[in-house]
Protein backbone atom coordinates (compact mmCIF):
# COMPACT_ATOMS: atom_id res chain seq x y z
CA UNK A 1 0.00 0.00 0.00
CA UNK A 2 1.36 3.42 -0.93
CA UNK A 3 0.88 6.78 0.66
CA UNK A 4 -1.84 8.97 -0.87
CA UNK A 5 0.42 11.83 -2.00
CA UNK A 6 -2.49 13.73 -3.59
CA UNK A 7 -3.75 14.78 -0.15
CA UNK A 8 -0.42 16.35 0.73
CA UNK A 9 -0.07 17.92 -2.71
CA UNK A 10 -3.47 19.56 -2.24
CA UNK A 11 -2.35 20.99 1.11
CA UNK A 12 0.81 22.39 -0.50
CA UNK A 13 -1.24 23.87 -3.34
CA UNK A 14 -3.60 25.58 -0.86
CA UNK A 15 -0.61 27.00 1.01
CA UNK A 16 0.84 28.38 -2.22
CA UNK A 17 -2.51 29.90 -3.23
CA UNK A 18 -2.85 31.60 0.16
CA UNK A 19 0.66 33.01 -0.27
CA UNK A 20 -0.18 34.44 -3.69
CA UNK A 21 -3.34 36.07 -2.32
CA UNK A 22 -1.40 37.48 0.61
CA UNK A 23 1.17 39.02 -1.73
CA UNK A 24 -1.59 40.74 -3.69
CA UNK A 25 -2.51 42.75 -0.60
CA UNK A 26 0.98 44.21 -0.14
CA UNK A 27 0.84 47.89 -0.93
CA UNK A 28 3.11 48.98 -3.72
CA UNK A 29 3.37 52.41 -5.30
CA UNK A 30 0.20 51.90 -7.37
CA UNK A 31 -3.37 52.18 -6.21
CA UNK A 32 -5.21 48.88 -6.48
CA UNK A 33 -8.42 47.86 -4.66
CA UNK A 34 -6.88 44.51 -3.71
CA UNK A 35 -4.79 46.17 -0.96
CA UNK A 36 -8.01 46.67 1.02
CA UNK A 37 -8.85 42.95 1.09
CA UNK A 38 -7.14 42.39 4.45
CA UNK A 39 -9.03 45.23 6.12
CA UNK A 40 -12.32 44.37 7.79
CA UNK A 41 -14.88 46.77 9.21
CA UNK A 42 -17.28 46.08 12.07
CA UNK A 43 -20.59 46.21 10.21
CA UNK A 44 -23.48 45.66 12.61
CA UNK A 45 -21.34 43.35 14.74
CA UNK A 46 -19.98 41.35 11.84
CA UNK A 47 -16.44 41.81 10.44
CA UNK A 48 -16.93 42.67 6.75
CA UNK A 49 -14.49 43.42 3.95
CA UNK A 50 -14.64 46.95 2.60
CA UNK A 51 -15.29 45.67 -0.93
CA UNK A 52 -18.50 44.02 0.31
CA UNK A 53 -19.92 47.22 1.76
CA UNK A 54 -18.67 49.90 -0.62
CA UNK A 55 -17.68 50.63 -4.17
CA UNK A 56 -13.89 50.76 -4.43
CA UNK A 57 -12.39 52.36 -7.54
CA UNK A 58 -8.92 53.28 -8.69
CA UNK A 59 -9.46 56.70 -10.24
CA UNK A 60 -5.83 57.04 -11.27
CA UNK A 61 -2.51 55.27 -10.68
CA UNK A 62 -2.12 56.67 -7.16
CA UNK A 63 -5.68 57.24 -5.86
CA UNK A 64 -8.47 54.96 -4.63
CA UNK A 65 -11.98 56.10 -3.78
CA UNK A 66 -14.28 54.24 -1.43
CA UNK A 67 -17.99 55.07 -1.67
CA UNK A 68 -20.02 53.12 0.92
CA UNK A 69 -23.50 51.97 -0.01
CA UNK A 70 -24.62 52.85 3.52
CA UNK A 71 -23.34 56.36 4.35
CA UNK A 72 -23.50 55.63 8.09
CA UNK A 73 -20.53 53.27 7.70
CA UNK A 74 -18.20 55.99 6.38
CA UNK A 75 -16.65 56.67 9.79
CA UNK A 76 -16.15 52.99 10.62
CA UNK A 77 -14.45 52.37 7.25
CA UNK A 78 -12.19 55.36 7.84
CA UNK A 79 -11.35 54.09 11.33
CA UNK A 80 -10.55 50.60 10.04
CA UNK A 81 -8.18 52.03 7.44
CA UNK A 82 -6.46 54.16 10.10
CA UNK A 83 -5.99 51.12 12.35
CA UNK A 84 -4.69 48.90 9.55
CA UNK A 85 -1.05 48.49 8.54
CA UNK A 86 -1.76 50.15 5.19
CA UNK A 87 0.12 53.30 6.15
CA UNK A 88 -2.16 55.74 4.32
CA UNK A 89 -4.30 58.48 5.83
CA UNK A 90 -7.83 58.39 4.42
CA UNK A 91 -9.42 61.68 3.41
CA UNK A 92 -13.14 61.78 4.14
CA UNK A 93 -15.32 64.34 2.33
CA UNK A 94 -18.61 63.19 3.87
CA UNK A 95 -19.62 60.86 1.02
CA UNK A 96 -16.41 59.30 -0.20
CA UNK A 97 -13.07 58.30 1.26
CA UNK A 98 -9.98 59.00 -0.82
CA UNK A 99 -6.73 57.12 -0.39
CA UNK A 100 -3.71 58.77 -1.99
CA UNK A 101 -0.81 56.36 -2.40
CA UNK A 102 2.57 58.08 -2.11
CA UNK A 103 5.38 56.98 -4.42
CA UNK A 104 7.68 54.39 -2.91
CA UNK A 105 11.01 55.56 -1.54
CA UNK A 106 14.17 53.50 -1.37
CA UNK A 107 13.55 52.70 2.29
CA UNK A 108 9.98 51.55 1.72
CA UNK A 109 11.15 49.37 -1.19
CA UNK A 110 13.70 47.70 1.07
CA UNK A 111 11.09 47.21 3.80
CA UNK A 112 8.58 45.70 1.34
CA UNK A 113 11.30 43.46 -0.11
CA UNK A 114 12.12 42.16 3.39
CA UNK A 115 8.42 41.66 4.11
CA UNK A 116 7.93 39.61 0.92
CA UNK A 117 11.05 37.54 1.57
CA UNK A 118 9.97 36.86 5.18
CA UNK A 119 6.52 35.74 4.01
CA UNK A 120 8.22 33.49 1.45
CA UNK A 121 10.25 31.83 4.19
CA UNK A 122 7.10 31.31 6.28
CA UNK A 123 5.41 29.58 3.35
CA UNK A 124 8.45 27.36 2.77
CA UNK A 125 8.26 26.32 6.42
CA UNK A 126 4.55 25.55 6.01
CA UNK A 127 5.30 23.39 2.95
CA UNK A 128 8.06 21.58 4.82
CA UNK A 129 5.60 20.94 7.66
CA UNK A 130 3.29 19.23 5.16
CA UNK A 131 6.28 17.11 4.06
CA UNK A 132 6.99 16.22 7.69
CA UNK A 133 3.35 15.16 8.18
CA UNK A 134 3.54 12.95 5.08
CA UNK A 135 6.81 11.37 6.23
CA UNK A 136 5.36 10.77 9.70
CA UNK A 137 2.38 9.05 8.06
CA UNK A 138 4.78 6.87 6.04
CA UNK A 139 6.67 5.87 9.18
CA UNK A 140 3.40 5.09 10.96
CA UNK A 141 2.20 2.96 8.05
CA UNK A 142 5.55 1.10 8.00
CA UNK A 143 5.34 0.55 11.76
CA UNK A 144 1.79 -0.82 11.40
CA UNK A 145 2.97 -3.13 8.58
CA UNK A 146 0.75 -1.35 6.05
CA UNK A 147 3.72 -0.64 3.82
CA UNK A 148 7.10 -2.21 3.17
CA UNK A 149 10.38 -0.39 3.67
CA UNK A 150 10.80 -0.02 -0.11
CA UNK A 151 7.31 1.50 -0.39
CA UNK A 152 8.14 3.84 2.49
CA UNK A 153 11.34 5.02 0.79
CA UNK A 154 9.53 5.46 -2.54
CA UNK A 155 6.72 7.44 -0.89
CA UNK A 156 9.16 9.64 1.02
CA UNK A 157 11.08 10.33 -2.21
CA UNK A 158 7.84 11.21 -4.00
CA UNK A 159 6.90 13.61 -1.19
CA UNK A 160 10.40 15.13 -1.24
CA UNK A 161 10.19 15.70 -5.00
CA UNK A 162 6.79 17.33 -4.53
CA UNK A 163 8.18 19.52 -1.74
CA UNK A 164 11.13 20.58 -3.89
CA UNK A 165 8.82 21.59 -6.75
CA UNK A 166 6.63 23.70 -4.44
CA UNK A 167 9.67 25.34 -2.83
CA UNK A 168 10.85 26.30 -6.34
CA UNK A 169 7.40 27.78 -7.05
CA UNK A 170 7.56 29.83 -3.84
CA UNK A 171 11.04 31.07 -4.78
CA UNK A 172 9.82 32.05 -8.26
CA UNK A 173 6.78 33.91 -6.91
CA UNK A 174 8.89 35.65 -4.27
CA UNK A 175 11.58 36.75 -6.72
CA UNK A 176 8.92 37.97 -9.15
CA UNK A 177 7.27 40.09 -6.44
CA UNK A 178 10.64 41.43 -5.25
CA UNK A 179 11.51 42.36 -8.85
CA UNK A 180 8.15 44.15 -9.16
CA UNK A 181 8.82 46.07 -5.94
CA UNK A 182 12.28 47.16 -7.02
CA UNK A 183 11.08 48.33 -10.45
CA UNK A 184 8.28 50.59 -9.26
Amino acid sequence: MKLDVKTYEERMKKTLTAYEKDLETIRLGRATPVVLNKITVDYYGCPTQISQMAEVKAIDARTLTITPWDSTTLRSIEKAIHESDLGINPQNDGKTIRLAFPPMTGDTRKAKKKEVEAKGEEIKVAIRNVRRDANDKCKQMKKNSQMTEDEQKASEKQVQDLTDSYIKKVDAITSSKVKEIMEI
